[in-house]
């Protein structure tokens, strides 16, 4: 287990290679979405590492990056998305910044997608070419994002560790995020990173990435993309809806978001149905 501090919190990182035979390959940097870990990309990445030297991390407050006590931060942090794309950006500093070549794929999901858009757009010379899983832009209204923020506080409040335990509640947890069936492993891992999700930081990002100040601001960040960059949507996804990923796509006008949508999978089409996911994304890879 590897950590690396940033700004006074200790950042869970971990390194998926594959046989390189001691040659060095090109960083493929993965974010996961709210309330998860970098865990549930591994399966991908070790698909990947064949390619590309595979980075998954742990963003603040989430999974093994716990938060400490605040008198040890080094500076009062908020749950912007852009202060986690400042994150991401040291991370990069201190783990591939000696590189032959400090440019890196991204392969975002869900928050991390919108986090991985902010960041492409803030530093773009640092960025080879990026995926964007089940991401999308949606109109603001003020009546249900009230709702949705009174609903979210009140699952983050009510998250007991014995849950962990009760038989088949990380299948009745991931109902909503599926459409077919993921290995039992890692429904329960995402159900297990969930209730460790650090209070602050769980309901913080849902208030910043749910918000007025989002709807407004994320269909300018899509039409600012100047790196290749290609979205993945879920035909049947219910948590972020193809419908919102097409509208992403067509901010951009320059034509470099390219768009990928993958039948009867919903918010996971990495693990719904990976042989697609990657037989779909490869291409876009290759160049």
């Amino acid at each position: 287990m590897a950590y690396l501090n940033l700004r006074g919190v200790d950042h869970y990182y971990e390194w998926i290679t594959g046989e390189s035979g001691g040659d060095e390959k090109p960083v493929m940097v993965f974010l996961h979405g709210w309330g998860g870990s970098g865990r549930y990309w591994r399966s991908t990445a070790r698909a990947l590492s064949d390619r590309f030297d595979c980075l998954l991390y742990d963003m603040r407050g989430f999974g093994r990056s716990r938060l400490p006590d605040k008198s040890q931060l080094e500076a009062a942090l908020d749950y912007e998305l852009e202060t986690y794309a400042d994150d991401l950006a040291a991370l990069l500093d201190a783990l591939v910044g000696d590189r032959q070549s400090s440019q890196v794929y991204l392969n975002a999901h869900s928050m991390g997608a919108s986090i991985a858009t902010l960041f492409i757009n803030r530093y773009p010379e640092r960025v080879n070419r990026a995926i964007l899983t089940c991401s999308g832009i949606f109109d603001y209204d003020e009546r249900s994002f009230t709702a949705f923020h009174k609903i979210s506080r009140w699952v983050v409040q009510f998250r007991p560790q014995w849950l962990a335990s009760v038989p088949w509640v990380d299948r009745l947890f991931m109902a909503r995020f599926l459409n077919k069936t993921i290995p039992s492993h890692e429904s329960q891992a995402f159900l297990a990173d969930f209730l460790m999700a650090d209070f602050e930081a769980a309901l913080g990002t849902v208030l910043t990435s749910v918000s007025k100040q989002a709807a407004e601001t994320m269909p300018s960040e899509f039409a600012q993309i100047t790196v290749p960059t290609l979205l993945v949507a879920g035909e049947r996804d219910i948590i972020i809806p193809a419908a919102m990923g097409r509208k992403a796509v067509e901010q951009n006008k320059n034509g470099m978001v390219q768009y990928l949508e993958i039948a009867e999978t919903a918010h996971f089409p990495m693990l719904e149905d990976a042989a697609t996911y990657l037989q779909g994304i490869a291409p876009f890879l290759a160049g």
